[in-house]
């Protein structure tokens, strides 16, 4: 599967795991959670498979000495979206 990400799928990924990030450690975090199973494959599931498929890609590598600019820029538009959804449902709350 070769997905191509731009920085609409990006933001849309940081959308995605600011607004159920907060369920998942609702349901399965806290201070009592001591890192259960259900929180680290919904980790897994919610934050770092949508931030590496709309924001890295699985396309081909770079050299390590490679600088991605517009990786970079889409990581960028990722915490920006993640950020601004957060604010935005404290501000409805």
């Amino acid at each position: 599967m070769n997905i191509v990400p731009t920085p609409v799928t990006a933001a849309l990924a940081g959308v995605f795991s600011a607004i159920f990030w907060p369920i998942l450690w609702n349901k399965f975090g806290g201070s009592g959670a001591a890192g259960s199973i259900e929180l680290i494959v919904g980790t897994l599931l919610i934050i770092a498979l949508p931030a590496h498929a709309f924001v890295v890609g699985f396309g081909r590598s770079l050299s390590a000495r490679a600088i991605d600019k517009p990786m970079i820029q889409r990581a960028g538009m990722w915490l920006l979206a993640a950020i601004l959804t957060a604010l935005l449902g404290g501000w409805l709350d």
